[in-house]
């Protein structure tokens, strides 16, 4: 192994494009850091979501570097987002000349970014590959599988995924099962993270309420199946308002969720001091407030892993996961946008009789380390370079 990142290799260039991506890349910049020898990187943001104050937010509370490039994409449909990524994406390519590009996760910026690299010959790394939800309505199956299909070397965080590969004809030649970068940064910022009564207070309303001996819920909601009809939201609104009256809920409010409320009409449904509405939160306070929830409700894939590392008891309010391995050894419970399992569960939850799980394996902070060494020893053993 050479001492010195080789200069004619070039840099692995990282793309990240929405919020998600920040917690799984900076662990994965720590560790190309750290590696022997260390990997060069260039950090390119996309811009795909972009809201100033929370980007510098993310970026502080991951002690990320700044971006060395942003593409400034902003919002759009599906496909000029896409479209706009890639075409502001290839002249990067040209001017850097990258050994690598590496993607995370599954927004439209990870398949645009695929797309223009595997054009040009280069190749790809994926992070959080082979996760499978079995639901082509949703845009980010699409954009998992068909970046699976054209990607280099997969990178997976459970051992199912190796199976889903399979079944689309994916040599396993590619597919390392290496952990998950996603319970890196949680381990790494967990003793960082913000109490709760600090969340809420800074927000202007009073923390007592979540000080009780019931504890509180956490809610997150913003996914268009479960907030863009009247109807749908109308329901999971009043539940929750139910479910509120025996523990109060800290309602964490998506831009789109809080729009449609106000949209609907149907803001009376969350009027009442059992339920704290917050703006969207920091990393930080996320982290502190789920780590002392006594459960979360919610329809955020990230979430369903997050809390599962951390033992809390998570109803996912969606149909189907790409994350089973949560349900199957995990604390998730797949609850649908069903009022009555919803509420069923939520009651198991506080009576006690809520699901406990385990830790799944190599979800032990050191996913990230094992994606640098891998993906070191690939791009100089293709250099030509003696690899010991």
């Amino acid at each position: 192994m050479p001492d010195l990142w080789p200069v004619e290799l070039g840099p692995v260039i990282c793309v990240v494009g929405a919020r998600p991506n920040f917690m799984k890349i900076a662990p994965i910049l720590r560790a190309f850091a750290a590696n022997q020898p260390a990997i060069p990187t260039l950090l390119v943001h996309t811009g795909q979501h972009y809201d100033h104050e929370m980007n510098d937010k993310l970026f502080e509370d991951l002690r990320l570097p700044l971006p060395d490039i942003n593409l400034g994409v902003g919002s759009g449909s599906h496909a000029v987002q896409t479209a706009e990524v890639m075409r502001r994406f290839e002249p990067v390519l040209d001017d850097n000349k990258p050994s690598c590009v590496l993607v995370v996760g599954d927004v439209n910026s990870t398949l645009a970014c695929t797309l223009v690299a595997v054009k040009k010959g280069i190749p790809v790394a994926h992070v959080e590959a082979g996760l499978r939800s079995n639901d082509r309505s949703m845009p980010e199956e699409i954009n998992r599988i068909l970046t699976d299909q054209i990607a280099d070397l997969l990178y997976t965080t459970e051992r199912s995924a190796a199976d889903n590969l399979a079944r689309e004809g994916i040599c396993l030649e590619r597919v390392r099962f290496v952990g998950n970068v996603m319970i890196d940064s949680l381990l790494n910022n967990r003793e960082l993270a913000r109490s709760p009564a600090d969340s809420i207070r800074a927000t202007g309303a009073n923390p007592q309420i979540i000080e009780g001996t019931m504890g509180y819920g956490v809610v997150t909601m913003h996914r268009p199946s479960n907030v863009d009809q009247p109807e749908v939201l109308t329901a999971l609104l009043k539940v929750l308002r139910e479910i509120s009256t025996s523990i109060p809920l800290v309602f964490a409010l998506h831009p789109r969720t809080k729009a449609n409320i106000e949209r609907f009409g149907l803001a009376e449904h969350i009027d009442t001091e059992r339920m704290i509405m917050l703006p969207p939160q920091g990393y930080l306070e996320m982290l502190g407030l789920m780590a002392e929830a006594r459960m979360v409700l919610t329809d955020s894939g990230g979430l369903q892993e997050e809390t599962t590392a951390l033992g809390i008891p998570c109803l996912t309010m969606r149909e189907n996961t790409e994350r089973p391995i949560t349900v199957e050894q995990g604390t998730n419970t797949m609850v649908g946008r069903d009022v009555v399992m919803i509420r069923h569960h939520a009651a198991e939850t506080l009576s006690g009789r809520g699901k406990s799980g385990r830790i799944p394996e190599l979800w032990d902070g050191h996913a990230a380390e094992r994606i640098a060494a891998d993906l070191s020893e690939w791009l100089l053993s293709r250099h030509g370079n003696e690899v010991h």
